[in-house]
C-alpha cells in the first residue's frame, strides 16, 4: 500500500491519532488568551475537523472527502505542523502587541493606493 506521496507512508490506523493530535492542539490553544484570533481560528477549525471525524464513524474516505484537504495522512501531517505552530505561537506571545510601531501603510496590503 502507498499514499502515493514521496516520503508519505500510509497509516494503519490514522483516524485516533488524528483524534489525538486535535485534542492536543486544543489543549495547548487554552494557553493562548481567548481574544487572540489564532486561537479562534484554529480552534473551530480544530472543533469541525474532530466533528467529521466523529460523524464517521471510523470510514477515513468519508473524513477525507468531508474535509476536502487530500488524502488522510496528509492531514494528520498538517495537524502535526499546526501542533507544533501552537507551541510556536506560545513561544512568541504573538498575541502581544508588537515591541516596535510598524511604518504606516504597512498593514494595507490590499487598500486602494490614492
Amino acid at each position: 500500500q502507498t499514499t502515493g506521496i514521496f516520503g508519505l507512508a500510509v497509516h494503519p490506523d490514522p483516524l485516533p491519532e488524528l483524534r489525538t493530535t486535535f485534542n492536543e492542539t486544543l489543549s495547548l490553544l487554552s494557553s493562548i488568551p481567548k481574544t487572540s484570533v489564532y486561537r479562534q481560528s484554529i480552534e473551530a477549525s480544530t472543533q469541525h475537523k474532530i466533528k467529521t471525524i466523529e460523524a464517521a464513524k471510523g470510514d477515513v474516505s468519508a473524513v477525507e472527502n468531508q474535509l476536502g484537504e487530500g488524502q488522510i495522512e496528509e492531514v494528520l501531517q498538517s495537524a502535526k505542523a499546526e501542533l507544533n505552530l501552537v507551541g510556536k505561537m506560545i513561544e512568541w506571545k504573538a498575541w502581544e502587541p508588537l515591541q516596535d510601531k510598524p511604518p504606516a501603510g504597512q498593514w494595507e496590503y490590499f487598500k486602494e493606493r490614492e
